[in-house]
C-alpha cells in the first residue's frame, strides 16, 4: 500500500512538471490555478502554502506542501514542494522554477513510513496555451526518486534506494471539457536503478543494480471533474479511462542476495522491450513483450551457474469489465520462445543425453467473446456476482496458434468454436460447441522411445500412448501425426471422420 502511495505522489509531480509548447496567451495566475485546480482531487486540504504573491508577472508560492489521506488504508502522504514560482516570459508562455529536491513522507498509524526525496537536476518546464488547454514542456538532466528510510516498529531498514531518469525530455498537456484529459510523452536516454538494503533484524542483504536505455513512456488519462478522492474504488465507474505503453531498447541488471544463509548473486540483461495497455469501466487489455533475454544465477546450493535465456516472452490479455448487451472481445496470448538452459541443468535429467537439448518453445494465442453480466469495478455488484453459478457467457473461442517444443517433439494445433448458450444439455450444463480443431504432432514415436529407453516411461504405458494415438490420430510422415476434431450442429463429436460421441 505504502508503494501504491508512493507511487499517486509520483504520478502527481511528473502530472506537474510535463508538457508541449502552444501559441497562445497564458498568464502566471493561470497556470497556478491550474495546478491548485488538478490538486483539488487530493481533496480540500490537498494543497497548502503560507503565501501567494502575485506582481509584474510573477507568482511565487511559499512553503508549498501537497498532502492526502486514504481514510480506508489510514496511509497519509505529505511532499514539502517549498517555493514555487510562475514567471510570464513575455511571448504568452510561463515558465515555472522550483526547487532541486523536495521531501515526501508516507506513514500509516502502525509505526510503518517511507522518507523519500524527489530529485530534478537542471529541471526547465514551460507551460503555454490557454486556462483550459494547458501545455506544458520538461527537460531535465537528472529527473528521480530517492528512498531515503524505510520505518517499521520491528526496526529502521538500512538502505540505499533510487531511480534515475537522465536526459528527459517530454510533453504533457491537461485539457479541461466534460473531462480533466491530460496526455503525456516523456523520453530519456537512460534509466538507472539500484536497490541497496540490509535488514536490521536478520543482517541479511539485498542489493540490485541496472540501467534501462532509451527509455520512452506515454500515456493519456480522462479523470472525471467531480473525482471523489475518498472513494478511489467508484473511480471507474464515474468515466476514467487511461492508456499507456512503453518501449526501451536493452537493459542490463546485477544482483546479490543473502537472508540468513539462502545466497545468490548473478545478472540479467535483455533487448528491446515493450507494453502497451489500457482500461476504462468497460475494458481492460494490455500487450507486453521482452527480446533476448538471459539469466545467470550463481548459488552455494548448486554446484554450477545456472544460465537460461529467452529469445522472445510476451504476455497479453484482452477482456470486458461491465455488464455487456452484445458479446465483447476476449484475448490471452502468451510467448515462450526458444527457451534455453546450459547443459549441465540438461545433465540432472538427461545424463545420457537421449533427449534433445534444442531451446523450448511454448506459444498459446485465443481470442473470442463473451458476455458479463456484472459490472466488475462496481462494488456494489460484488455480492451478486459472488454469488451466481457464472459471471458470464462464452460465444466463441478461437486457438489461432498452439506451438509446443520440447525434446525433439512439436505440437501445433488451430481451430475455432462457437457456443449455443442455449444448450445446455448436450454437454452437462456447458453450452454447446460448433467447430473443429487441428493438432499436428512431430516426433512424438521418438520421444517415446527415449522416454522409455532412459527408464522414465514403462514399456506398457509406451504402447497404451502409442495406442491412443493410433485411435485418434493419422500418420501424415515419418512420425508425423495429425488429429481433427470436430462438433456439429447436432452435438456429435468427429475425430477424423470417426464419430466418438
Amino acid at each position: 500500500m505504502l508503494i501504491r502511495q508512493t507511487l499517486s505522489v509520483s504520478v502527481c509531480a511528473a502530472a506537474l512538471l510535463t508538457g508541449s509548447t502552444a501559441v497562445a496567451d497564458l498568464t502566471a495566475q493561470d497556470v497556478w490555478d491550474d495546478w491548485q485546480e488538478l490538486m483539488s482531487i487530493y481533496g480540500e486540504d490537498g494543497l497548502t502554502f503560507t503565501e501567494a504573491r502575485n506582481s509584474g508577472g510573477v507568482v511565487q508560492i511559499d512553503d508549498l506542501t501537497m498532502s492526502m489521506t486514504d481514510e480506508e488504508a489510514e496511509i497519509s502522504v505529505s511532499a514539502e514542494l517549498g517555493t514555487l514560482t510562475f514567471t510570464e516570459a513575455g511571448d504568452g508562455t510561463v515558465q515555472i522554477t522550483m526547487s532541486e529536491g523536495y521531501p515526501v513522507s508516507i506513514n500509516d498509524p502502525d509505526g510503518n513510513g517511507v522518507d523519500l526525496t524527489v530529485t530534478q537536476t537542471g529541471m526547465q518546464v514551460i507551460a503555454s496555451g490557454d486556462p483550459d488547454d494547458t501545455n506544458y514542456a520538461v527537460a531535465a538532466d537528472r529527473y528521480g526518486v530517492v528512498i531515503d528510510e524505510i520505518r517499521s516498529p520491528e526496526g529502521d531498514e538500512l538502505i540505499d534506494m533510487r531511480l534515475m531518469l537522465n536526459d528527459l525530455t517530454g510533453d504533457y498537456t491537461i485539457k479541461t471539457g466534460a473531462m480533466r484529459d491530460i496526455a503525456y510523452s516523456v523520453t530519456t536516454g537512460s534509466m538507472d536503478m539500484l536497490a541497496d538494503i540490509r535488514d536490521a533484524q536478520s543482517n541479511g542483504t539485498f542489493l540490485i543494480s541496472g540501467k534501462m536505455n532509451d527509455l520512452a513512456v506515454s500515456a493519456t488519462a480522462s479523470i472525471p471533474l467531480d473525482f471523489d478522492a475518498t472513494n478511489p474504488e467508484m473511480l471507474f465507474m464515474d468515466g476514467m479511462n487511461g492508456a499507456a505503453n512503453y518501449t526501451f531498447s536493452s537493459a542490463d541488471y546485477i544482483f546479490d542476495i543473502n537472508d540468513a544463509g539462502d545466497a545468490a548473486k548473478g545478472s540479467m540483461s535483455m533487448g528491446a522491450g515493450s507494453f502497451q495497455g489500457g482500461i476504462s469501466g468497460d475494458q481492460l487489455a494490455y500487450d507486453t513483450s521482452i527480446t533476448d533475454l538471459d539469466v545467470s544465477i550463481a548459488t552455494p546450493d548448486v554446484p554450477f551457474p545456472v544460465n537460461f535465456s529467452v529469445a522472445e516472452y510476451g504476455v497479453g490479455i484482452a477482456m470486458p469489465l461491465s455488464a455487456t448487451e452484445e458479446p465483447a472481445d476476449v484475448g490471452f496470448k502468451i510467448a515462450l520462445i526458444d527457451v534455453d538452459v546450459n547443459d549441465e541443468i540438461w545433465m540432472m535429467g538427461d545424463p545420457s543425453g537421449a533427449l534433445s537439448h534444442d531451446p523450448v518453445t511454448l506459444a498459446i494465442d485465443l481470442t473470442g467473446t463473451a458476455k458479463l453480466f456484472f459490472d466488475l469495478m462496481d462494488p456494489d455488484q460484488q455480492a451478486a456476482m459472488n454469488n451466481a453459478d457464472v459471471p458470464g457467457e462464452l460465444y466463441s473461442l478461437n486457438l489461432n496458434d498452439l506451438t509446443l517444443r520440447a525434446a525433439g517433439a512439436e505440437v501445433k494445433g488451430t481451430g475455432a468454436f462457437t457456443f449455443d448458450n442455449t444448450d445446455l444439455v448436450s454437454f452437462d450444463g456447458l453450452p454447446r460447441p460448433e467447430g473443429e480443431v487441428t493438432v499436428n504432432v512431430n516426433g512424438a514415436n521418438q520421444l517415446i522411445d527415449s522416454l522409455v529407453a532412459m527408464g522414465l516411461l514403462p514399456e506398457d504405458q509406451a504402447m497404451m500412448g502409442r495406442m491412443m494415438m493410433g485411435m485418434f490420430a493419422r500418420n501424415v510422415g515419418d512420425d508425423q501425426l495429425s488429429s481433427t476434431l470436430s462438433v456439429n450442429a447436432e452435438g456429435h463429436v468427429v475425430a477424423n471422420g470417426q464419430r466418438i460421441k
